[in-house]
């Protein structure tokens, strides 16, 4: 049965993810904690794994009962409560450091920093996890998880499942108590090509993603909605009517229509 297999947050965008047991969903039609936190160059300019390729060489965990960061690198290991203003300032000069950038600690608990602000959760299916990586030989499920970073993943439903929910007439999905409406299917960029742990591109990744892509392109999707073949993952919407339910692990998956105009 189609099931919510796991659920991810990243409270500080650009770093480690999390996985939680169930979640909220935000005012602003995102998941609580994620992207609760970024941080910005003094030009207002998020710093990303697009921008800079240090962020694999810095392991985070975030504890969401007390808002404090942990962070440890090869030389280091420190935490700062985030919530608190002065702790925020305190992180934001070592990480400056850390990524030699003049950079702020900024904070919104009601939408989040998440790259299409508009929008909502990422989903992606289990099964096109174990599909993708098997198009090459050094890449692990576990490793493009971190690689591609999804909020939702979905359970008991075949590979590239999440392809259906995009273009004319596309259905929604309910999970659990939360309906899922499709915006867009996710273009990808450099990140998804590097090794989570080292930061070392994958040779070929997007070339050979590319072609495999367009090879196994499933007959249930809309071409027309998808731009190129470089993408992989849902950009969903919760409506209004569906923010500030809970979501959790195990809540069963089902498609509905589309919603009325």
């Amino acid at each position: 049965m189609a099931h919510v297999k796991r659920l991810t947050v990243y409270p500080v965008k650009a770093l480690d993810g999390m996985d939680c047991e169930s979640v909220s969903i935000r005012p602003g039609g995102t998941l609580a904690h994620d992207r609760e936190f970024a941080m910005f160059d003094a030009d207002g300019d998020v710093v990303n794994g697009k921008r800079t390729d240090r962020v694999h060489d810095i392991d985070t965990s975030y504890d969401t009962g007390t808002g404090t960061l942990s962070i440890t690198t090869d030389g280091d290991s420190v935490s700062f409560e985030l919530r608190d203003a002065g702790e925020r300032t305190r992180a934001a000069e070592w990480l400056s450091e850390f990524f030699d950038v003049d950079l702020t600690v900024e904070r919104d608990e009601t939408l989040g920093y998440v790259d299409r602000r508009e929008m909502g959760p990422s989903v992606i299916s289990t099964a096109t996890l174990e599909t993708v990586a098997s198009w090459f030989d050094d890449v692990t499920v576990a490793g493009l998880r971190r690689r591609l970073r999804a909020n939702v993943e979905v359970g008991g439903v075949p590979a590239f499942w999440e392809d259906r929910f995009v273009g004319a007439d596309a259905p929604a999905f309910r999970a659990g108590g939360v309906r899922f409406e499709g915006v867009t299917p996710c273009g990808r960029c450099v990140v998804p090509q590097r090794d989570p742990d080292t930061g070392e591109e994958t040779p070929e990744f997007r070339e050979q993603f590319i072609e495999r892509r367009q090879e196994t392109f499933p007959e249930w999707a809309d071409r027309d909605a998808f731009d190129h073949f470089y993408t992989l993952m849902l950009i969903s919407r919760v409506p209004e009517a569906d923010r500030g339910a809970d979501l959790a692990v195990g809540d069963p998956v089902e498609v509905v229509p589309a919603a009325e105009p």
